[in-house]
């Protein structure tokens, strides 16, 4: 059972598949210590709490001390430093001669060559845990050879590729991994050549194969590789993990393959220039991972002349937790396509200035004034319905009379206006003929300004010479001088307009134009002084991407908080909001979301709520960057067949079994409640009569209907009136158990039985849920503390259904 430990050093955690990974394991101590991972809940009435692991590194050699320039992973231990944990289970070879060439397994820790699956020759040796295959000058080939015992029909060969040889100056080079036939000549083979780079993929005959599949090697894309077959079809794969594969060839099973028994060999050989090697490892391994996440620190310990490194480390909830808190959902969706500059125009009525939040470093819009008169109150009005901000007051004199907003964005942007803009603002006003926000250059050559007509409608004017603005009437509603909040997306680059949300106009001539720096906010150059409130002002810079049908969505964000739209689509767009575009739903069952337009909460109370609202579980995956969203549903009604395994009580670690019958989850009165809507109470009376009143007091969930809200009620009410005895602790000694590859398969949300339970228990077999674990690694061992839920808090009614329609006991309707 090889530990697999591996360091992102330099590597950017929001850009994981751009991240080389460098195998640490040998520093581990498995021996005394272990890694301890924890993940998931104490029960499923509690949060999942963010994944950590922690483990003892030897730094004898100060390899791991931060700041250490000595070091070879230098400058990169450093807090944050992205960690992955996988667990390689080797195979074990049972049956008869000839056996499924999945059972080849090698993880070459014991630096011998165990000749009871190998020959090795030409220099081929075990060195530091891994097969060595020099590649010396001479040209002589290194092999490891297995002997002819295998079967590749419906079975695989797999191997970690962990060092590539240079060119080396030499003529030719090659690492090569055979699935050889008995025929001379004719087998699979993955073959790396060292001279161009190549991967390639053959299926040779006489050593001929005219169309290989050739890759570029990636030492990420390509740290595994693998042949197998199944059902007719011989793959070829690469994985970056040794968990997820990726077909890079495929073709019909050769008739060898289901008659021959093969061998595998591993060779390497080069005709000439400087000697090195090629290694691999874990040849058979299969691959369970079980952390991916961020280091936290460096702590460095010593003991005399030695020291150790003790780090913990945390998944990607550490990075979620960090961010501050959200602005309103119109605020984040601008934020998220990357505005030039963004002004919110949301400060409080002290302020004297507006600033931009794009991030870029742009100017304040400062007050300026025109004429004599006029006021600018900036937060002296409600903005849009469901942002919860305030916006500034414009009140003119006359409209060449008042105040307004102006700045020179700097030369800085000049360079950036080189692209097509893309405007966007929020604004409301029961007056014509004024301006919303204008931009030019400094000489006045290149204009741009969006303004309401004297008719009401929408106008775009621009020059590009200087002379007196061309006016381009936009098709739009009949006025927008009507006292409402609007919204406008005018997008350069298509030459549309998006009004409250829909394309009013795509047509429209208006030239591109550059350099247009200086920037005009509630009025344009002293004129057209805006007469009522605007929020929002955006400018983006685009060369080619189209943002203005994204852009026209941010009406529903400000009117509505995107109230309406399913739990899993709404921890997307949150995760969008912290830039991970990888959220696995599982299940389907998914309720309309209220909304949460204003901002002021974090993006994890926010992602929480929603998880509470559907009765969801949310957390970060173990083997990629990335969450997970499960829907209520994936838990209704288990069948065997979907256990992941089943145990004996015998077999587990019988001291640390909890069986449980208390009044911990009791919940028998409940009242809810929506924003916006009623509050509703469900009761139990039955097991108030028995019990007493259990009520956790009122809950506000994200329901957009009163129907669903006393659903949510029902179903906790129905669920935990009179809870069942449960297992809530269900320790493994995993690693001697035959079902060790099933056991490590289990996460959140799967269940699996616990047979020939004690005479004492409820039950001879009982069923559980995983909550969440403990888990230590150990040399030999693997221990896991399973926290877990009676399975039958999630039966649903089904009609007619042999287990799930018996009356009082499974009708508990879905939800």
């Amino acid at each position: 059972m090889p530990l697999i430990v591996e360091m992102g050093w330099g590597g950017l955690v929001q850009y994981p598949t751009t991240i080389t990974w460098t195998d640490i394991s040998q520093y581990v101590d498995v021996v005394k210590r272990g890694v301890t991972i924890s993940r998931g809940a104490a029960d499923e009435l509690s949060e999942t709490q963010p994944g950590t692991a922690s483990l003892l590194l030897d730094n004898s050699d100060g390899r791991f001390t931060a700041g250490n320039a000595l070091s070879p992973y230098s400058p990169y231990v450093r807090r944050n430093a992205p960690i992955r944990i996988s667990v390689a289970v080797i195979p074990t070879r049972s049956g008869s001669s000839p056996y499924p060439l999945a059972m080849l397994g090698d993880d070459f820790d014991d630096n011998r060559v165990d000749t009871t699956l190998w020959t090795a020759s030409g220099g081929a040796s075990e060195t530091n845990g891994r097969m060595r295959l020099p590649l010396v000058a001479a040209g002589t080939t290194a092999r490891f050879v297995s002997a002819r015992q295998w079967r590749l029909q419906g079975s695989k060969v797999t191997a970690k590729f962990c060092t590539v040889p240079a060119s080396g100056g030499s003529a030719s080079g090659s690492v090569t991994m055979y699935v050889q036939a008995v025929a001379a000549n004719t087998w699979l083979r993955w073959t790396y050549n060292a001279i161009d780079g190549k991967l390639r993929a053959y299926n040779d005959a006489g050593s001929t194969d005219a169309t290989p599949t050739v890759l570029t090697y990636d030492p990420i894309q390509h740290a595994w590789l693998r042949i197998r077959e199944s059902g007719g079809t011989v793959y070829f794969e690469t994985s970056s993990d040794g968990w997820e594969w990726s077909v890079r060839r495929s073709l019909a099973t050769p008739a060898w393959v289901a008659a021959d028994t093969v061998q595998v060999e591993f060779a390497a050989n080069r005709s000439g220039g400087v000697s090195d090697y090629a290694e691999f490892d874990l040849v058979g391994a299969e691959v369970r991972p079980r952390f991916w996440g961020l280091v936290n620190e460096w702590p460095v310990g010593f003991e005399g002349l030695s020291s150790t490194v003790m780090i913990s480390a945390t998944d990607l909830f550490k990075r979620l937790n960090r961010r501050p808190a959200l602005r309103s959902m119109v605020g984040e969706e601008i934020l998220g396509l990357v505005p030039m500059v963004y002004y919110p125009l949301s400060e409080d009525s002290t302020s004297t200035t507006a600033g931009d939040v794009g991030g870029n470093g742009a100017p304040s819009l400062a007050i300026t004034q025109a004429g004599a008169g006029g006021t600018l109150a900036l937060g002296s009005a409600d903005g849009p319905p469901e942002t919860g901000e305030q916006v500034p007051v414009f009140t003119p004199s006359t409209s060449t009379a008042g105040k307004w907003l102006m700045a020179d964005l700097g030369p800085q942007f000049e360079d950036t206006t080189v692209n097509y803009l893309i405007f966007e603002a929020w604004f409301k006003t029961t007056t014509t003929g004024r301006a919303i926000m204008g931009v030019h250059s400094v000489d006045l050559v290149s204009q741009h300004v969006l303004s309401i007509a004297a008719g009401g409608t929408l106008q775009i004017e621009w020059t590009s010479d200087g002379t007196a603005l061309t006016v381009e009437a936009v098709t739009s509603p009949a006025t927008l001088a009507d006292g409402n909040w609007h919204h406008v997306v005018y997008d350069q680059m298509e030459g549309k307009v998006y009004i409250d949300g829909v394309l009013t106009d795509s047509a429209l001539a208006v030239p591109r134009r550059f350099y247009e720096r200086v920037l005009h906010v509630g009025g344009y150059r002293g004129t057209r002084l805006w007469n009522g409130s605007i929020g929002h002002a955006v400018v983006y810079a685009k060369e080619a991407s189209i943002i203005g049908p994204t852009a026209a969505t941010h009406y529903d964000a400000g009117m509505t908080g995107y109230a309406g739209e399913d739990g899993d689509a709404r921890i997307e767009r949150l995760a969008w909001y912290a830039g991970y575009l990888s959220v696995t739903v599982w299940g389907s069952t998914f309720d309309p979301i209220a909304s949460q337009g204003p901002g002021g909460s974090s993006l994890v109370a926010r992602m929480r709520e929603v998880e509470s609202t559907e009765s969801a579980r949310l957390f970060a995956e173990r083997d990629f960057y990335g969450l997970a969203f499960q829907s209520r549903d994936l838990r209704y009604n288990p069948a065997p067949a979907g256990e992941v395994f089943t145990i004996a009580y015998a077999d587990l670690e019988t001291n640390s079994v909890e069986l449980a019958d208390d009044d911990q989850k009791l919940v028998n009165s409940i009242e809810a409640s929506r924003p916006g809507g009623a509050t509703q109470k469900v009761t139990s009376a039955s097991s108030i009569e028995a019990f007493g009143i259990y009520d956790p007091g009122a809950i506000s969930i994200l329901k957009t209907s009163d129907n669903s809200v006393l659903d949510a009620a029902y179903w906790r009410v129905s669920r935990y009136a009179d809870p069942a005895p449960e297992l809530r602790e269900v320790p493994i000694e995993a690693y001697t158990m035959s079902t060790y590859l099933d056991i490590l398969d289990a996460d959140i949300s799967s269940y699996f039985s616990v047979t020939g339970m004690p005479s004492q228990a409820p039950a001879s077999s009982m069923r559980v849920t995983v909550e969440g674990y403990t888990e230590t690694i150990k040399e030999k061992s693997h221990l896991i503390q399973f926290h877990t839920s009676a399975t039958n808090n999630d039966s649903v009614w089904v009609l007619d259904d042999p287990v799930y329609s018996v009356l009082d006991s499974t009708t508990r309707l879905a939800y």
